[in-house]
């Protein structure tokens, strides 16, 4: 068992001085004390009082063992048990936001940065203080879990997507896109490079890096690292060349919306692909299909870098707990330990969040780190409400560009247009 964390003494000398009802959403159980056998002294001489009562936690199966085994150490530190609830990944956000408000919700759910802007709007969700902890974990990572200035979760696994090349055919890593392409046809490959695009949708998450080569992000930011939803990048000189540029790369066909996902990978994993760009979940059936994977940064198409959308996946503090003092601790000294943020990592392969946990996991595993470097370099994918007005449009637009349906710079005008006026 870990040695219990410094923050555990932070809450005791809390419960000393404020006696804290600690009762769950929806939970049950009184806060109390005893004279005999304290569980020990506070940092500031008073006897520790024994709490009782419980947190709820709504997690998803992936992470309920590691969860549970944190809640057991909790438990058993504080007095306070932790109620693992477990729910489908996808429905969380929605459910929380129907429960929150009626006192039937949880203390503490699993989710993903993006969701923010959504539940912080509907008021579902309280800040987290992390406290001397805040930097201890990724830049990216407590970027991602800010919104206006406050951060409201505590995140644990930083994902994103990464080039992936198969080294028995190409054994250098491409400094831009076109040497890439090159490289890919100088291998033998049937197919120089493959990403997964869907006929009407494209796929503007993949594509971003390359649109962000351009110049063209999304929207602007904020000197606080925020985006600012008054300030649509989108149809800049640069969204207009990438628009351009993906014209060019549909009539060659380096970009085909007839291989989706499944197809690229297939590819990919027969060896007839030299380069694939895509996220970790596909690369354990590259390795098992026995191609030596090799994961480098993505050459940028235009004269800036390349960086990818990072998800960042975390807990976040119900607006509506009436155990935020315990529900703070469990998660900034339980869930955001090095044990905690590692084992994480360990069932679910991606990247932790925690910095101590991705140094050490940058050294056990190559493909962690390969993942892991371009990570530390990408941009949280925008969780402000405004930014569900964009997909709609800008993948329909990069598919119609892409089959050469129209003339690139009016399909990508026209779509700038369509999603200012959803945003207004």
């Amino acid at each position: 068992m870990r040695a219990k964390p410094e923050g555990l003494f932070r809450l005791t000398a809390l419960l000393s001085v404020s006696a804290l009802a600690l009762t769950a959403c929806g939970g049950s159980g009184d806060a109390g004390s005893t004279d005999e056998e304290p569980g020990g002294t506070a940092a500031n001489g008073a006897d520790q009082l024994e709490a009782s009562g419980e947190l709820t936690v709504w997690v998803d199966a992936d992470r309920a063992d590691v969860l549970a085994d944190a809640a057991g150490e909790f438990e058993a530190d504080t007095g306070i048990a932790v109620n693992l609830v477990q729910q489908d990944f996808g429905e969380i956000r929605d459910q929380f936001v129907s429960q929150v408000p009626t006192g039937e919700g949880p203390d503490i759910a699993v989710g993903a940065h993006d969701w923010l802007g959504v539940l912080v709007t509907n008021g579902v969700v309280a800040p987290v203080e992390l406290g001397d902890a805040a930097g201890d974990f990724e830049d990216v990572a407590t970027e991602a879990w800010s919104y206006d200035g406050q951060v409201y979760g505590v995140p644990y696994s930083i994902e994103n997507i990464a080039l992936l090349r198969n080294a028995d055919l190409v054994d250098q890593a491409p400094e831009t896109f076109d040497e890439m392409i090159q490289l890919g046809e100088a291998s033998g490959a049937t197919y120089p490079f493959v990403v997964g695009l869907d006929p009407q949708a494209a796929d503007p998450y993949h594509l971003y890096p390359f649109q962000m080569s351009y110049g063209a992000p999304v929207f602007g930011q904020n000197e606080d690292g925020s985006y600012d939803p008054e300030d649509l990048q989108l149809g800049n000189e640069g969204g207009v060349e990438f628009a351009e540029w993906l014209a060019e790369q549909g009539s060659a066909g380096v970009l085909n919306t007839n291989i989706d996902g499944d197809l690229a990978q297939e590819n990919f994993n027969d060896g007839t692909a030299a380069f694939q760009l895509t996220g970790p979940w596909n690369v354990p059936s590259a390795l098992e299909a026995g191609i030596n994977v090799e994961v480098d940064f993505i050459p940028p198409a235009g004269d800036q870098d390349a960086p990818p959308f990072a998800g960042v996946q975390g807990f976040f503090l119900s607006a509506q707990s009436e155990n935020t003092l315990a529900a703070t601790t469990f998660l900034v000294d339980y869930v955001g330990s090095p044990e905690v943020q590692t084992a994480l990592y360990e069932v679910g392969g991606r990247a932790p969040a925690l910095s101590e946990s991705f140094e050490a996991a940058l050294v056990d595993d190559e493909i962690v780190a390969g993942f892991g470097e371009v990570g530390a370099e990408a941009v949280p994918m925008p969780s402000i409400p405004e930014m569900g007005a964009v997909w709609d449009f800008w993948g329909a637009t990069q598919a119609a560009i892409i089959n050469g349906d129209g003339d690139p710079a009016q399909l990508w005008e026209q779509m700038v247009e369509d999603v200012a006026g959803a945003i207004e």
